[in-house]
């Protein structure tokens, strides 16, 4: 929201400096974002043209020389066709930054003369988009001076950030009311409009809706005469200097309403209106081409307003470009209406539209200045265009019922920690607007109709807080507690601070994605059902809640490809959606990893291949990371098994499902789908993985969280080594699994060291070498001890998966 000073100062009575006014704004919760001071105006000023020579060499330059109220008069060579002598314009020196041009100026040499400046016109100065001349002043113009003051180029622009929830500071009017209750001056009276009016408007309005709620009053008045020129020169400023650009003196009055008093208006060239209008639901399929020269599509949802030719406006949005006000119009229609701030806001974004109507009404506006904004509105036309202006027609209306909170002041105490009287509390109230009954400490407060978001005793004390000063909060330590605090944390956001903790110390960076992704990545990931399509995505490319985190990365990765950065690894803790139930909504962790961005590092393989990197990742990568992510969750490692195989995404032959039981799936890993990177437009050694962060089971509930004593065994460990000839077919986890349940209580750990497939071996078979790690604990082993170890492992390896013990 945007609004200069001097047009501040029109609602508000203070000798405040800018300063002063931008502090207190931000104190007040209209926090500032931007303040510009039209400092960059101050270097140009008036000068006085005493003679202008043609250029020796150019038949269209003129050397000038120019007074600028200091000095000797000053050599400027200009083409504009208006350079005369005795012309009073705008000049810039030597070192000054011209904003329409976007140069820094310097002593220049043009055709052999010499140019010590530049006389100004209204484009380069950013004024207007005139370019046909030089600014061309009063002859009476002070020369020497700034000419941004005598302009009124030198009005400080602000800026402030509104939240959704004050629709009543999308006016300028509505900013000043809250300084004015901060204490920061005081708020002038609204003008009253007066004018005559002759005769009747003769279109009528009818409301064909089914639900009065969707235009609950609307107001339109005929003005029959106007000439529709440009607007008066304070008003362009005005617009221009908030960002608008003036358009026509009608079009700009109702663009100077919507900021000076948060009441957006429309007008219709009443010659190109057939009959009269019908407020209206859309058919389908009907389609109108608006002020923007974009057709749209309307349906059921969007409200409009018709005539006998179809759809002349959307309501609340935009007009049409068929009934729009030009040079030629001679009669306009003037509306103001009200609009339910849901539907639009719906209409708006599945439309693709956003006005600053849009903006106010979305939020909301005020119902009771429906009527007094007509009457402004009106009496503005008819000093800038002239005119007559018939009795106006409102329909719908019914008033505004206010709503009643029950308030007692020491919600005010309870709810931030401030000690306000309850005569401040009821003052600060009252020059909000509030109306306020009873004496007592508990009383009845009526909401004004420009506060649609105040709805019950917590928005009352806001209110409260923010004019009497949040700053006067005194900061407090937490109160201690004499006991150790209890867990505060649930188990699932620990293990999702766990999960980020520990894939970051892996070397991989955390990566924020949309929850949204394209219908067919969906699909491809398992998704796409109707249930997770948004029914107002943002953007037509984001159209469906996620399944999995991996589209996501992988796109991620690939755009960093794109750039240069092949080697990435990267990660993503958050969550999935399978369905649109609370149950359906899972967290998980996921990463991928692109080219030769290993935990074992990067880079040419020759530069650090005795670390073991530079070779492009694969399956086993993905498999270490998601098993890091499980065991730094705590869970049993020994109870953990992996199956080859995983979603369709993934590469058949390269990829594993991590399970914890028969039934628990904790994840999946390994590198994808050929079908699966070429549908992402997604190329590289690629590898990923996906864990369940939620599947995990809780952990037992222990009787105390001292940790038990560390019991070393004080006798050596031993290994031994077995290599067993199996089926291709038999996975190295299946013989790890039969060697450990030999013996639970001595065998310590089980690694595979080496796998050898030969014609020595046999027809589609295979060795596998497995390295057993013996810890006695009560006593020394001996021979007789190992040799029934040894067996035992034998027996289980060949009874589970039918290997042999390779000679």
């Amino acid at each position: 929201m945007k609004f200069t000073l001097s047009w501040l100062k029109d609602h508000l009575e203070t000798d405040a400096t800018l300063d002063e006014i931008c502090t207190r704004l931000t104190q007040i919760g209209l926090e500032v974002e931007d303040v510009d001071d039209k400092a960059a105006f101050k270097p140009f000023v008036i000068a006085k043209v005493l003679s202008a020579e043609k250029h020796p060499q150019a038949d269209r330059l003129k050397v000038l020389m120019v007074d600028i109220g200091q000095g000797a008069p000053v050599q400027v060579v200009c083409g504009a066709p208006n350079a005369r002598e005795g012309l009073v314009g705008a000049f810039a020196a030597p070192g000054t930054y011209v904003p329409g041009i976007d140069v820094t100026l310097a002593v220049g040499n043009i055709r052999g003369v010499e140019s010590r400046g530049m006389m100004c016109s209204e484009k380069e100065l950013q004024i207007s988009d005139s370019h046909d001349g030089i600014i061309d002043l009063p002859g009476d113009a002070p020369v020497g001076t700034s000419y941004a003051a005598f302009a009124h180029l030198d009005d400080p622009v602000i800026e402030i950030n509104l939240t959704p929830n004050r629709p009543d500071c999308t006016s300028i009017y509505g900013i000043a009311r809250d300084l004015s209750a901060s204490g920061l001056g005081t708020l002038k009276a609204r003008h009253v409009p007066s004018f005559p009016v002759s005769g009747g408007t003769p279109v009528s309005v009818t409301l064909d809706l089914d639900d009065p709620k969707l235009c609950p009053g609307f107001g339109l008045r005929l003005v029959r005469g106007v000439k529709n020129g440009p607007s008066p020169k304070w008003m362009q400023q005005r617009l221009l200097a908030i960002g608008l650009r003036p358009i026509s003196a009608l079009v700009d009055i109702t663009n100077y309403m919507t900021f000076d008093q948060g009441r957006p208006m429309h007008v219709f060239d009443a010659a190109k209106v057939q009959g009269n209008l019908t407020v209206r639901r859309a058919k389908e399929g009907e389609t109108v081409l608006a002020l923007d020269q974009r057709e749209y599509k309307l349906g059921p949802n969007n409200v409009v307003i018709a005539d006998e030719n179809g759809v002349e406006s959307i309501g609340g949005i935009m007009g049409g470009e068929h009934s729009g006000c030009d040079e030629n119009t001679t009669d306009v229609l003037i509306e103001s209406a009200l609009w339910d701030p849901m539907n639009i806001a719906k209409s708006g974004r599945g439309l693709g539209i956003i006005t600053d109507a849009r903006y106010r009404f979305e939020r909301g506006v005020d119902p009771e200045y429906m009527i007094p904004g007509l009457e402004r509105t009106t009496e503005l036309v008819l000093e800038c265009c002239g005119g007559t202006a018939a009795e106006a027609k409102i329909v719908g209306y019914e008033g505004y019922k206010a709503k009643i909170v029950d308030f007692p002041y020491s919600e005010v105490k309870r709810l931030t920690g401030l000690e306000v009287s309850t005569d401040e509390g009821k003052s600060i109230l009252e020059k909000l607007g509030f109306s306020v009954s009873g004496t007592s400490e508990r009383v009845s407060v009526s909401v004004p109709s420009w506060r649609p978001d105040v709805d019950g005793k917590a928005d009352l004390v806001e209110e409260i807080m923010r004019i009497h000063g949040v700053d006067n909060i005194k900061p407090a330590p937490l109160e201690s507690h004499a006991a150790v605090n209890g867990k505060i944390l649930t188990t699932l956001q620990i293990r999702t601070r766990i999960a980020k903790r520990a894939l970051a110390s892996r070397g991989m960076l955390e990566a924020v994605n949309w929850s949204f992704i394209p219908a067919d990545q969906a699909t491809l990931f398992g998704g796409g059902s109707d249930a997770l399509k948004l029914a107002n995505p943002i953007a037509a490319d984001m159209s469906d809640m996620r399944p999995s985190l991996l589209p996501g990365l992988l796109t991620a990765a690939q755009r960093n490809a794109d750039k240069g950065y092949g080697d990435v690894a990267i990660f993503e803790v958050s969550g999935t959606y399978e369905n649109d139930r609370p149950e359906g909504q899972r967290r998980a962790a996921g990463g991928i990893r692109r080219g030769t961005a290993s935990l074992a590092g990067s880079g040419r393989m020759w530069s650090n291949a005795a670390k073991g990197g530079g070779k492009p990742v694969d399956v086993f990568d993905a498999k270490a990371d998601a098993l890091a992510v499980i065991e730094a969750c705590g869970l049993p490692m020994a109870n953990i098994q992996i199956e080859q195989g995983g979603p369709a995404w993934y590469h058949p032959g390269r990829s594993g499902t991590i399970k914890m039981g028969p039934k628990v799936v904790l994840g999946y890993f390994g590198e994808f789908h050929p079908k699966t990177l070429d549908a992402l437009d997604v190329g590289g050694a690629l590898c990923g993985f996906e864990v369940y962060v939620d599947a995990m089971p809780e952990p037992k509930k222990k009787a105390t969280r001292t940790k038990p004593a560390l019991e070393l065994s004080p006798f050596q460990a031993v290994k031994r080594d077995f290599a067993f000839v199996v089926d291709k077919s038999v996975e190295a986890g299946a013989i790890i699994r039969a060697a450990t349940s030999a013996d639970r209580k001595l065998i310590s750990g089980v690694n595979v060291f080496d796998i050898f497939e030969g014609a020595s071996l046999g027809e589609d078979k295979k060795s596998v070498a497995i390295e057993v790690q013996i810890q006695p604990a009560e006593r020394t082993l001996t021979d007789e001890d190992f040799e029934a170890l040894t067996q035992k492992i034998v027996t289980n390896v060949t009874k589970t998966t039918g290997g042999v013990l390779r000679g």
